[in-house]
């Protein structure tokens, strides 16, 4: 990786990242369809035109395409029978069809590509835990920001954070949480220093960004501890951390809807590519460590309850178990309308933030005048 200049570094290691959560999502969705008696046509990485396609036994394509933003599987039998032309109804496989199966069966189809993607972050994490190490809990500071709230408050670093406002805090990540909605509000600080407690009171300073105002210490946190873990201990606490990354993810994304939080930390594909190109220079580790977290983001990403998404199509099945028939064709295809507008928006805005952090707009704007 080092080898490579930037952009090649980024859109090699994008691939790559990528590659591995789409294909492992897919597989989801292939195992579970293999397993509920459905055929498979085709299994594809990518959009696009093809650049190598072969075909199994059971009569599944297997293809590369060359836009790598995504895949799809291609089940038999999917679009239904009012959606099929003659032809195709009269080659389907009796049997081993997806529109007949009972609706349990085509949950269970749909919902195993976010869940492969979750076991796949407790794999990557249980892993790094039995290679690397687990990073221990540490509320330890390893630098204050000259002229910052926490230096006025009295912060040094060395200091090991026990407690804000009476809530006990175990790792550095939870004072983030605790500052961010509370900028002008005093926050009683419990500290170990030297091995004596003291209470201090600091007052985050507010920050604006996207209208939103956030809370800022001014503190980084100490350098982590590693400990490996037997493979045992490694998977369980793999699957904690996806847990704790879930959690973390949700509740950062409700702070950006109750305007706690500034949504230009929404990114799309060209921040997975930057971030992928940072990250890939710092090690294996980092990159393994990115990806984990990543698939996560595209789980819970896929569960959303929007049409189109696997927890649009969860959404109707859930309406269809309830009522005991599918719902009106006209309500699932303006369903399936609303959701890809809304897709479309995000996209869109997750792409002006890209451009925004690469610089672009500034560019482009300084050349309008």
């Amino acid at each position: 990786m080092d080898l490579l200049p930037e952009p090649l570094r980024s859109i090699f290691a994008f691939v790559i990242v990528l590659g591995v959560l789409v294909f492992i999502h897919e597989l989801g969705h292939y195992l579970a369809a293999r397993w509920r008696g459905v055929h498979v046509e085709v299994f594809s990485i990518g959009f696009g035109k093809r650049i190598h396609a072969w075909t199994d036994r059971r009569g599944t394509e297997w293809r590369l395409a060359w836009l790598p933003l995504g895949g799809f599987v291609k089940l038999h039998g999917q679009e239904g029978p009012d959606d099929a032309s003659p032809e195709a109804r009269a080659a389907w496989r009796p049997g081993q069809t997806f529109h007949n199966k009972p609706v349990r069966d085509r949950a269970i189809v749909v919902a195993a590509g976010p869940v492969a993607n979750f076991l796949l972050a407790a794999v990557l994490f249980g892993l790094l835990y039995m290679t690397v190490g687990q990073p221990q809990p540490n509320t330890s500071i390893g630098t204050v920001v000259e002229g910052s709230a926490a230096q006025r408050a009295g912060l040094l670093p060395g200091d090991r954070i026990l407690s804000l406002d009476s809530t006990p805090i175990s790792r550095f990540e939870e004072v983030q949480r605790h500052i961010q909605p509370r900028a002008g509000q005093p926050v009683t600080i419990q500290v170990l220093r030297d091995g004596v407690e003291q209470e201090l009171t600091a007052t985050p300073e507010p920050r604006e960004a996207n209208g939103a105002t956030s809370g800022i210490l001014g503190i980084s946190g100490g350098a982590p501890e590693f400990r490996r873990l037997n493979p045992l201990s490694a998977l369980a606490a793999g699957v904690s951390q996806t847990w704790d990354v879930t959690v973390q993810t949700l509740g950062g994304l409700w702070q950006m809807i109750a305007g706690q939080r500034g949504t230009e930390e929404l990114g799309g594909p060209l921040r997975i590519a930057q971030i992928s190109g940072q990250v890939a220079q710092l090690g294996v580790a980092s990159l393994v460590s990115f990806m984990a977290i990543l698939s996560v983001n595209l789980a819970l990403i896929n569960l959303f309850p929007i049409p189109v998404l696997d927890g649009g199509h969860l959404l109707f099945y859930a309406a269809e178990a309830i009522r005991g028939r599918p719902l009106p064709p006209r309500a699932i295809e303006y369903g399936f309308r609303a959701g890809f507008a809304l897709l479309i928006a995000l996209f869109v805005f997750a792409t002006w933030n890209d451009l925004s952090s690469l610089g672009v707009v500034r560019w482009v704007s300084g050349l309008a005048g």
